[in-house]
Parts: structure tokens; C-alpha cells; sequence
């Protein structure tokens, strides 16, 4: 992880430990760093699996097999290497990954497709089949650890460790939910751009914990870009160990299933947000809240085209209440739009309003507002009744100097 950590950091939150769900730490070694890289996580018999992962062709073997297993349903174990994405490797990466796996079984007694892996890293370095080992064979026998030494071991160019929980009540027995996440740059979204991992103790059918998760997913990864990149190793995997000794939840009719799936989203709201808020060389986190689309999936649209856009970013980092950048980003987004209807605002106060700027328009709210750590744009298209918020950060010097120097 890096030294310098975000102004916008939040300090890791008090989970709780979850039945059936022990992670463990090592040091594989991936890089020079004096610090541990790998992660392993193993999981009670019966834990129900779930996930979603990059649409980048080019993605690692860990997103190829991990999609495959996922369609099984069930999971024993996790491994996350950090420092290596081991993507763009052929045939020498997806056998070090299979390597990992059946070490793994071999030591639990379970089917290879049970254990999951993730890597995250430099991009085009075959995985070195000999730290790998020794770090696995290191881990499974390691003293159980903390989530927040979890979370920090997968971390990258992260500047703090990032988790969620939450809790319900699910069929009149109380479930939880813990979370870790990693994430800083390399973030648009197309499914999740980082690597997540939620651990609930609610027994949950594998097809529904699937339908949740990707609802979830719709609504909150898929909804943050720090720099409209999409990673080659993005995964968010959930796993539901079935602990909390609650009648399993197979559709929405089950009792509790509502109160699940809301907990479900909260921590994946929850986790996005500290991705954006680590965004390398984020200064300001940014929500961008568009009303009145044809569609919530065209309001989207238009959010991710004003948080993608370099001129926006760089605006908001100056603090300049420039409107007319979110005019151009709107038009370009290639989705319904009428420039005479159209409405910004910063902070809840309105620049402009259909199509026009306003008469009594007062910029000094407007450049108090920008000032702060956190800062709102507001859009109404004035067509239909679709929405969407999207959130990102600004773009920095500090992302030029942190990407300039990534392989160093």
C-alpha cells in the first residue's frame, strides 16, 4: 500500500467475524515490498458462491476459471495474490493459477473448482510458480488474522484498507455480512473493476446469492470509474456459508429475503464508495445525480459520460464551477438528450435551467460547495423519468505521478 493515504480515507470499520469464514495472511514475496501479498480465506463445507467479473477480453485465468466455477455454485476456499495480475500470461498463467487450486484441495479434501483465486497486479508477469507455493503452503497454516489485515494484504497501490458490513434479520434469526475490497485505479465500470469479497453467514441458495449479487452490482460498482479503465482482473465474489441457521433464502417469497438483499446492497454501496474515495490522486469524491432521462440505464449513461470526462474531473479539482464542460459531456454521452430542456446544478443549487443560464444566477454557494471533500453535480433532462447516480473523484497530478511511475 502506498505511504501517502487519501485525504478522503475513512477509518476500516469494526466487523464481525463470520461463522464458517477464517482468513489467513503470508508473505509470497510477488514484489520487494516487506510486507504480505497473500491472502487466503477458507470456507465451511456447503458455503454457497456467487460473482461477477470484468468484461475486459483480455482478462486474466483467474476471471476465466472464476466464472466457470461459479456456475457450481459452491466454495471452500479464496486465494488473492497481490502485487502480480499474472493477465496477458497464456497458457504459464492459467497453469500457475490450477497450481494454486489443486494445492489448495489437496489440502482440504475438496473439489479443485471449490477454490477460488485472484490476482491482482502488474500486468503480462507470469505468476512465479515458486513463490506462489510457498506463500500458499504458508497461509494454510498461518494464524487466523483480522479483516483489516485481510484487506490490506490485497491492497495494491491502495492507500488504505477498505470494509463493509452489515446485518438483518432473516427468517426472525439475525444474519451478517463482512466485506473487504481493493481498488484505486484501473476503475470504470463495466460489471466491477477491483476485487471484492463478501462473507455472510445466511444460508442462501447459490442461484439466488447470484441474483442478488448482480442487482447489487448494477447499482453500485457498475456505477462508480475513477478513470473509465476496466481492469483485466476484476472479480466481486460473494459467499454465503449458511451458519446463521436461517431457513435457506431461494427467491424474494422466502421471509427475509428483502431484508437480505437490501444488506447485500448496502455493503456493496458501501465498498464502491471507498474505491472511489482511494481513487489515485483523489482529492474530492463526486456524485453525479442524473434525473429525468428516457431510462434509469440512459441516466447511466449520461452520469458515466460527466464522471469519465478529463475536462469535468479537472474542473472540479480546480474548483471551478465550470457548467458548460457538463453541457459537452451530456451531448456527447450518445443518448437521448434536448439541449432546451436541460438543467445543472452543483451542490443543489442551479446554474442553468432548460436550456438557459439563470438570470440570478449566484456563483458564491456554488464555489463554497466545490471547496469541500465531497461535491454533488445534478443534472435533469427534462424527458422522462429515469435516474441514475454514478460516483467518482477528481483527476490530479497525482494520478500522472502515480501511474508514470507504477512498475518502479
Amino acid at each position: 500500500m502506498s505511504d501517502a493515504v487519501s485525504p478522503l480515507a475513512t477509518p476500516f470499520p469494526a466487523l464481525p467475524a463470520i461463522a464458517g469464514v477464517t482468513p489467513r495472511i503470508a508473505r509470497a514475496g510477488y514484489k520487494d515490498w516487506g510486507r504480505c501479498d497473500l491472502t487466503y480465506v477458507a470456507l465451511a463445507e456447503g458455503t454457497a458462491a456467487a460473482g461477477v467479473f470484468t468484461k475486459n477480453v483480455c482478462c486474466s485465468s483467474e476471471v476465466e476459471l472464476g466464472r466457470e466455477q461459479v456456475k457450481a455454485g459452491r466454495g471452500r476456499a479464496l486465494i488473492v495474490n497481490a502485487g502480480n495480475s499474472n493477465a496477458f500470461t497464456g497458457y504459464r498463467g492459467r497453469e500457475a493459477v490450477e497450481a494454486i487450486m489443486a494445492q489448495v484441495a489437496g489440502h482440504l479434501g475438496c473439489a479443485q473448482s471449490e477454490v477460488f483465486v485472484s490476482s491482482t497486479g502488474v500486468i503480462g508477469v507470469p505468476l512465479p510458480g515458486d513463490k506462489a507455493r510457498a506463500g500458499v503452503a504458508a497461509a494454510l497454516t498461518a494464524e487466523p488474522c483480522s479483516w483489516e489485515d485481510a484487506a490490506r494484504t490485497i491492497g495494491t497501490t491502495d492507500t488504505f484498507p477498505k470494509g463493509a458490513g452489515a446485518s438483518a434479520i432473516v427468517d426472525g434469526r439475525p444474519i451478517e455480512i463482512a466485506a473487504i475490497i481493493k481498488g484505486s485505479g484501473m476503475i470504470a465500470p463495466d460489471m466491477a473493476t477491483m476485487l471484492g469479497y463478501i462473507f455472510t453467514d445466511a444460508a442462501v441458495a447459490p442461484a439466488f446469492l447470484q441474483q442478488c449479487l448482480s442487482a447489487a452490482n448494477r447499482r453500485t460498482f457498475s456505477c462508480i470509474t475513477v478513470d473509465s479503465d476496466t481492469s483485466t482482473s476484476d472479480t466481486v465474489l460473494a459467499f454465503a456459508t449458511g451458519q446463521a441457521g436461517n431457513a435457506p433464502l431461494a427467491s424474494f417469497d422466502d421471509p427475509g429475503a428483502d431484508a437480505f438483499a437490501a444488506a447485500l446492497e448496502d455493503v456493496c454501496r458501501q465498498l464502491s464508495h471507498l474505491v472511489v474515495k482511494d481513487g489515485e490522486g483523489a482529492q474530492k469524491f463526486i456524485a453525479v445525480s442524473v434525473a429525468g432521462a428516457v431510462s434509469d440505464e440512459s441516466a447511466r449513461k449520461v452520469g458515466l459520460a460527466i464522471a469519465n470526462s478529463p475536462l469535468v474531473k479537472t474542473a472540479i479539482a480546480g474548483e471551478d464551477a465550470n457548467w458548460g464542460r457538463i453541457v459537452m459531456a451530456v451531448g456527447k454521452a450518445g443518448e437521448p438528450a434536448d439541449r432546451d430542456r436541460l438543467s445543472i446544478g452543483f451542490g443543489g443549487t442551479w446554474a442553468a435551467r432548460e436550456g438557459q443560464p439563470l438570470a440570478d444566477y449566484d456563483e458564491t454557494p456554488v464555489a463554497a460547495h466545490l471547496k469541500g471533500r465531497e461535491v454533488t453535480i445534478e443534472v435533469d433532462l427534462g424527458l422522462g423519468e429515469g435516474r441514475a447516480t454514478v460516483w467518482t473523484c477528481d483527476l490530479t497530478h497525482g494520478y500522472i505521478s502515480i501511474n508514470a511511475d507504477y512498475r518502479s
